[in-house]
Parts: C-alpha cells; structure tokens; sequence
C-alpha cells in the first residue's frame, strides 16, 4: 500500500473519530438536555444532512476544480469555526446552525478524500477504498467509547473533543496532503472536454444505484436517532449505548480476515455484495424490534455491522470504476450525496413515526424500506447493458 494512502487512512481516523463523538448523542443532547421532541430532533438532523447534500456536491465539484488537499483544507477549517462556536455556544435554537455549518463542512471533506484515494492508488480498486472503511470504522470504534466516557462526566465537553481531533486532522493533512493534490489545470481541462462526452450510461447507472444506497440509510440512521433514544428509555445507560458503536468499529476489524475470501470471491460481482448487505439489513431491523435488554441490542448491531461490511465500501468503488477520467470526485460527490439525504431523511421521517404511530411502526416501515432498495440495486446496470450488451458489466 503506498504511504500516501496510509496518511489518508490516518486523516480519514482521526477525522471520523471526533466526529463520532457528536453524531451518536445528536438526538440523545437535542431530547434529553435540550427538551425537544424526535420530531424536532429529526428536522435538526435533516438539516444539518441537507447542507450535508450542499457539501457533497460542491467537494466532489472542488476536488475535480482545485484539488483534494485545498478542498479538504477548506473543510477543515470550517468544521473547526463551527465547533469552535458550539462549545460556547450549545443551547437553542443556536444549536441548529452550528449543526447546519457543520454537516455543510463535513460534507465537503468526505467526496474529496474518497476521490483522492482512488487517485493516488489507482491500481488498488476496492482494497483503497475498503482501507479508507476501516480507517472510517476504527474512529467509529474508538469514537463513541471515549464520547460515552466524556459525556459521562459532562456531556458539554463533546464538543471541545472533536474541536481538538479536527485541529489534529488539519495539521496531518497540512502537512501530507498537499503533494496528492492533482494539479488544477489538469482537471479543470478535463472537465471541459467532458461536456463533449456522449456516454451518458455510467452516470445513469450511479444514480440509480444510488437510490438503493440512500434508502440503505435511510434505515442505518434510525440508530442513531429514534433507536438511541428507544434504548435509554429501556433503562439501558448512555455509556452501553456509545459501546454498541465501538463494537460495531472493531467488529468491522476482526472480521476482515474472515470476510477476506468472501469479498475476494465477489470482488468483481459488486452487485452480489450489495445484494447480500441489503438483505442481511434487513435482518438486522427484525433482531431490533425484539429487543428489550442490552444483549440483544449487540446482536442486533452484529447483524446490522455484517451488512454494512458488504455494502458501503461496494458503491464508492463502484462510482470510481464508472467515473470518466477527472470526474472521480463529482462521482464520488454523487455517492456520498445520497448517503446523505438518507441521513437527512431517517431522522425526521422516523421522529415522525415513532412520535405518532410508537416504535415498532418505525421497525416495520423501514424493514420494508430496505428490502425496496433492493429493486434500485438489482437494476443499476441495465443502462451499461444497453450499450454494451455482449460485455460483461460490473
């Protein structure tokens, strides 16, 4: 693996680190420190995934424009001003534009470090971006057991956390990133040739794929909104909830040796691996609404984390295999885009349902959201098979 990458990996965990001391509790603070209902909750979080979607965009947009390393740059430092005003500042309605500033922030690192992983080891495939996974969900696993310990003393003290992670990540990436960033002019001319481009087939088929990938999470982000809060209401601490988090991170990494054959197997059938991620979803959404003590809720995380093995690093590999030259970050923009709207969605439409209709009309009604991603995902290539029908397609 080049050591480009590997500084990647380490930007990529610390990174997803501080920021998974924040996005376990957003709803648990919102409800249970600042008196708002799910519902509110929800809009909260739609929002701050809807600048999220502004920011996906526009970091995929700048990657191809001026490079990784300014646009990760920008980001950083934006997401630092935001967290630096909600240390101060973490009351309502404050709350919901930092909130807001920060998804927008976020949203343009991400795109930026998936396109530029893809760019420095091309030949890597699916290992560069799994890399950059499991650098994501080691910080996943680390993340919320130091969040739970710091909110246990004072859950104010989050903010500072990830204020000091982001102030880390912006020196490594100061420091190493700025000899990845491909030149400007390179990609800028690229993208002027690109208008020219007649094959409109690949990016038909990220959309559609896309689709099943928002509705993904659109079920994966009720854990961090009504199910959180469903689980304290059972009696289960804040502390255990923050460790199902870190047993979904370091499950990710010691499965990785088992999985191994299994991926290698499908390394070349993405549409396979979807498959069986979307399924095992599923299943993992039947667990949970039969749970009512703590061990079943880590059986459900087992199920729901062996899902995700499957599926999330699938669609940014993917959108790199079906991205023009010099249109690898818009691609990956795309991707990571849908994800978000999924993450804006979830919360309010399942703050909506519990508040109205209770909890287990949230189970079912996403359950069967994840079974209709499957439609989207199964279909993804027949425009590729339109203009290439005697070819293999990915």
């Amino acid at each position: 693996m080049p050591k480009a990458v590997w500084f990647l990996i380490i930007g990529m965990f610390i990174n997803t680190t501080g920021n998974s001391f924040l996005w376990p509790l957003h709803t648990i603070y919102m409800h249970d420190h600042l008196g708002q209902t799910l519902t509110m909750a929800g809009f909260v979080l739609m929002i701050n995934a809807g600048t999220g979607v502004i920011g996906n965009l526009l970091g995929g947009y700048l990657f191809d424009r001026i490079g990784g390393y300014k646009s990760i740059m920008f980001g950083i430092i934006l997401s630092m001003v935001s967290l630096l005003l909600l240390t101060f500042w973490h009351g309502w309605p404050e709350y919901i534009w930092f909130v807001a500033i920060l998804g927008f922030s976020g949203g343009i690192i991400f795109p930026s470090m998936y396109a530029l992983v893809g760019s420095v080891w091309p030949e890597g495939g699916r290992k560069a971006f799994n890399a950059i996974y499991l650098a994501q969900n080691l910080g996943v696993a680390i993340g919320p057991a130091v969040a739970g310990l710091v909110a246990d003393h004072n859950i104010n003290n989050i903010f500072l956390a990830n204020l000091l992670t982001y102030i880390l990540f912006l020196v490594v990436a100061g420091v190493y990133y700025r000899k990845m960033s491909v030149a400007p002019n390179i990609n800028a001319s690229i993208m002027k040739n690109s208008k020219k481009i007649k094959q409109k087939a690949p990016f038909y088929a990220m959309m559609i794929v896309s689709i099943g990938y928002m509705l993904t999470w659109v079920a994966y982000v009720q854990w961090t909104s009504t199910i959180s809060t469903h689980v304290l209401d059972l009696g289960i601490t804040l502390k255990e909830y923050s460790m199902l988090w870190t047993i979904n991170g370091a499950l990710i990494l010691l499965t990785q040796p088992l999985i191994k054959p299994i991926i290698n197997r499908l390394e070349h059938r993405i549409k396979t691996q979807m498959i069986i991620g979307i399924v095992i979803f599923m299943a993992s959404f039947v667990v949970v609404s039969y749970a009512e003590d703590y061990t079943m809720f880590i059986v459900a995380m087992v199920v729901l984390t062996l899902g995700e093995i499957f599926i999330w690093p699938a669609v940014p590999t993917l959108a790199n295999q079906l991205a023009p030259k010099g249109r690898e970050g818009f691609y990956q923009g795309i991707v990571n885009s849908m994800a978000t709207i999924g993450r804006m969605i979830g919360p309010f439409a399942g703050g909506i349902i519990v508040d109205v209709y209770g909890i287990q009309a949230m189970f079912l009604v996403f359950t069967l959201l994840i079974a209709l991603a499957i439609i989207p995902t199964l279909l993804y290539d027949r425009p590729l098979k339109k203009v290439a029908p005697d070819k293999d397609v990915i």
